[in-house]
């Protein structure tokens, strides 16, 4: 994330510097700006990826599947409800 941020305020930086000489009259710089601005939102776009990754693994790691999370208790409920039905089933 810090390569990530670093190149984030180069490119921000970069844009910058552009922006004032183009405010300047300085017009060769035109397609500084434009590349400085490709640049940030390719950067932009890292970041958006990386933060879905990670709320991904997030909600794999924590059990959240769609909107809901995993009931454990409950499960642990019907596994022990399953096998007393075996249980009593097997006694006959």
């Amino acid at each position: 994330m810090e390569m990530v941020e670093r190149h984030l305020m180069q490119a921000a930086e970069a844009l910058q510097r552009t922006i004032g000489k183009i405010e300047a009259g300085e017009f060769g710089e035109a397609g500084a700006a434009i590349h400085a601005g490709r640049t940030l939102q390719a950067v932009f776009q890292a970041i958006f990826d990386e933060r879905t990754r990670v709320e991904k693994l997030r909600k794999h790691v924590t059990g959240t599947i769609g909107t809901s999370a995993l009931d454990l208790h409950a499960a642990r409920d019907e596994i022990g409800r399953r096998l007393a039905c075996l249980r009593d089933a097997g006694a006959g």
